[in-house]
């Protein structure tokens, strides 16, 4: 029989034989209202929500060297079973926006399966050692501050690992006595190879200003001193 449709087509979905089923156990009478768990009226993430007007962000800025322009990354969330004490803020889509044209290609297909990885429900969560587990053939590079990062689409999964920290999606484990003591060590350690850096770039500044020759030949350079992928010469600031 056809039906004619009236309102604007937002979504469709086929109905199976367990869906009808489902429907009428819901539209059966119930007998004892009393029995009835709270717990049932919670809204869990899943593929069928629909996007609401409104939506939370959060941008977040990646500045690597192996790419001429900033990416910007907004992660938005939804807010699920809102003024309630089952309150949840799960994300909902990603975009990523740059002026590098050279990865549009990849970062569009990357950004609407992740959104839809998000949008399906349950644990998300897998999907932060997924992309951190990538590595660029041509080798990674460190953030400010000495992190290394294997490559862009690793820093793009330490940012939504981070976001999803900050919703509460995910949590730090608790630390032993001994990995605070490592990772005190291993701080330590940066420092002072950092102050060396810091002094072989003095050195090298000095010998550019004095017109000597900076290059890695006679040693100016430090040690830690990467190759720029477009000029082929090496980096020391």
């Amino acid at each position: 029989m056809a039906v004619k449709i009236d309102k604007k087509i937002k979504g469709y979905s086929v109905v199976t034989p367990d869906d009808k089923a489902r429907e009428a156990a819901a539209s059966a009478p119930v007998a004892v209202v009393q029995d009835a768990s709270p717990l049932d009226n919670i809204v869990h993430m899943h593929e069928r929500i629909e996007r609401p007007e409104v939506l939370i962000g959060s941008t977040y800025k990646i500045k690597s060297p192996l790419v001429e322009h900033a990416f910007y990354v907004t992660i938005n969330d939804i807010v699920l079973n809102a003024d309630t004490q089952h309150e949840l803020r799960r994300p909902f889509e990603i975009f990523i926006n740059s002026k590098s044209m050279e990865h549009f290609q990849w970062i569009v297909a990357l950004t609407r399966i992740m959104s839809a990885v998000f949008r399906k429900g349950g644990d998300v969560t897998f999907i932060v050692d997924e992309m951190k587990a990538v590595f660029d053939p041509k080798g990674g590079y460190f953030k400010a501050g000495g992190v290394y990062m294997p490559s862009l689409v690793a820093e793009l999964g330490f940012i939504v690992e981070e976001h999803m920290k900050s919703i509460g999606l995910l949590h730090d484990p608790e630390m032993s006595a001994h990995q605070r003591a490592l990772i005190a060590e291993k701080r330590k350690q940066f420092e002072e190879h950092s102050k060396k850096n810091a002094e072989a770039v003095t050195v090298a500044v000095a010998a550019v200003e004095a017109g000597e020759d900076a290059s890695a030949d006679n040693g100016s350079f430090p040690a830690a001193a990467t190759m720029c992928h477009k000029c082929s010469t090496k980096r020391w600031w």
